[in-house]
């Protein structure tokens, strides 16, 4: 009588139900060595003493950032991170700190010294990068933009909402073709009856997918000069996109914004932006703010490299008891009091109105160059665990890469500095020699 022998595939099935897709563990009982970044690190990367250089107002909101983002971010930031979704109920929580606004006086924005809101950006960062940069598009760039260049009828009708993050912003000049050549923008705003039609597409724009109020730039044809708009998020013609499989700052919602007429009356275009030279002012103190991004990032990534080495062993000794290891921390550890002395120059030269652009310029390249080395070794500090997420290193390492490039790369940040110190321009390609018949 024959009899049936199991199929491989039978075999497969067994295992796969016993084995495949069972929920992974939690990460403290994975590995109940080291604590995981979802319970933060006290601050331990001020060795200098920088705290002493701030006034009493700042160093009070530095604490109040400090605690919330702990509280508040810090055990939620890896699962969203990872899921690429945005915490849109943490958003409550972020307007208690009161910095949408920045150094916005009046409208019920914060006022703050540059100094301060630079302090929250990296405080901020510190915790979560994701979270500064939806803080940072929203108030550094599109509020900004409508302080500096929008009229006071704009101005009344849209900041006192954005202070609150009752309504979010996004800030639109990117485009598929033109990222680092902003200036060169193809999208078009045509005056017709009433206001201009707005056709073209932007793209890598933060906070689009779910933005209410969006910050626009567009060539006008009759001028052929870059203005800017304010476009309401259910405006006719409008669609966005969100941007899938970015490997750094997952959180924030990146998007693709199509332009297909889409009417904005008069009463929205901004009167103070004629020209790409308009947006100077405003890329002036964002780019002070993106500076101390990377600062933030690096002093995370120290705190938790500082308590990871104490509480891991190998060998029988702790990791932070092997010179090698203590040389990385020292490194990392220098080149944040660097890094902190630079921002916190360029905030002071900005408040005395001596910054110039390659200043910002300059500001914002290396510190982000600095960071990547930082972040580097606490990436090899924590070896196998420098991989994941839980132990903010991994997040952090991937959200700086495109801190390193937003906001001017570090090659034309580089280079609107060399411009400066050099007196010439080098932006543009040599023009190629005709070839010769030989």
């Amino acid at each position: 009588m024959a009899t049936s022998t199991p199929k491989h595939g039978d075999h497969f099935k067994e295992v796969k139900s016993s084995h495949i897709g069972l929920p992974a563990l939690d990460i403290s009982a994975a590995f109940p060595q080291a604590t995981p970044a979802s319970i933060f690190p006290p601050s331990a990367s001020d060795y200098y003493q920088f705290d002493d250089l701030l006034s009493p107002e700042e160093k009070a909101l530095r604490r109040k950032v400090r605690e919330v983002m702990e509280k508040e971010v810090a055990p939620i930031m890896a699962a969203y991170w990872e899921k690429a979704e945005f915490p849109f109920h943490v958003i409550p929580k972020l307007a208690t700190l009161r910095l949408a606004g920045g150094t916005i006086k009046g409208y019920g924005c914060p006022g703050l010294s540059i100094t301060g809101s630079a302090i929250a950006t990296a405080e901020v960062a510190r915790v979560d990068a994701s979270c500064s940069t939806f803080i940072l598009v929203h108030s550094s760039l599109a509020m900004l933009t409508i302080a500096l260049c929008g009229s006071e009828a704009q101005k009344q009708k849209y900041l006192p909402s954005l202070a609150q993050l009752h309504t979010v912003a996004c800030w639109a000049l990117t485009e598929p073709d033109y990222g680092s050549d902003a200036s060169s923008l193809r999208t078009i705003a045509t005056k017709v009856t009433g206001g201009w039609m707005i056709d073209g597409q932007k793209r890598w724009i933060g906070n689009s997918t779910f933005a209410d109020v969006l910050v626009v730039f567009a060539r006008n044809t009759s001028t052929n000069q870059i203005n800017g708009f304010i476009v309401k998020k259910d405006a006719p013609g409008l669609r966005v996109t969100k941007i899938e499989n970015k490997i750094g700052l997952r959180i924030v919602q990146n998007g693709d914004i199509l332009f297909k007429k889409v009417f904005v009356p008069d009463e929205d275009r901004l009167p103070g932006v004629n020209s790409f030279k308009d947006t100077n002012k405003v890329l002036a103190v964002s780019r002070v703010m993106v500076a101390w991004q990377p600062i933030g990032i690096s002093m995370g990534v120290f705190d938790m490299c500082h308590r990871y080495l104490k509480e891991r062993k190998q060998f029988g000794a702790p990791l932070a008891a092997f010179q090698i290891n203590q040389e990385k921390l020292v490194r990392m550890l220098g080149n944040i009091q660097a890094m902190l002395l630079v921002g916190w120059r360029l905030c002071k030269l900005y408040e005395s109105g001596k910054m110039t652009p390659g200043h910002a310029s300059m500001g914002k390249a290396w510190t982000s160059l600095k960071a990547r080395e930082t972040v580097s070794l606490g990436r090899e500090l924590l070896g196998g665990n420098g991989i994941l997420a839980d132990f903010l290193v991994a997040k952090a390492f991937c959200d700086l890469e495109p801190i390193f490039s937003y906001e001017g790369t570090y090659d034309i940040n580089s280079l609107v500095t060399a411009r400066e110190i050099t007196g010439f321009a080098s932006f543009k390609p040599a023009v190629l020699a005709k070839a010769s018949r030989l």
